[in-house]
């Protein structure tokens, strides 16, 4: 038996982020909000999409961010996200670190640490 695929990943949020989570998720990166049921929706979070990332923000009371576990974002146009993000007050931490890729790390309203990653051409050996 095998997975067929990634559904959602999701991240913790304290009560009451609601609005700053819009602003950086719909707002600063552009995704799509999506109505939750009602019986989850009564739980308070909210939920994101783009194209077939789909980000959960959920309320936990004893919230604390997630510093190092995090979801990495593939994009097309990282310099664009970088600029979108940087335009709307969030830091970019640029890591060439990792063959193959540009990438940076950011953070969003709340403290969860977000990675987005664009893949680069190797040059012919």
């Amino acid at each position: 038996m095998a997975a067929a695929a990634l559904d959602h990943v999701q991240l913790a949020a304290p009560p009451g982020s609601e609005d700053a989570l819009r602003a950086y998720y719909a707002g600063a990166l552009g995704m799509t909000e999506v109505p939750k049921p009602p019986a989850l929706a009564a739980r308070g979070g909210c939920w994101f999409r783009d194209g077939d990332a789909h980000l959960h923000l959920g309320v936990e009371e004893d919230f604390r961010p997630a510093r190092k576990a995090h979801p990495a974002l593939r994009v097309d146009g990282i310099d664009a996200y970088a600029a979108r993000l940087t335009a709307h007050g969030a830091d970019v931490t640029w890591d060439d670190t990792l063959p193959g890729h540009r990438r940076f790390y950011t953070h969003d309203p709340v403290g969860n640490r977000l990675e987005f990653l664009e893949p680069v051409a190797q040059p012919d050996v």
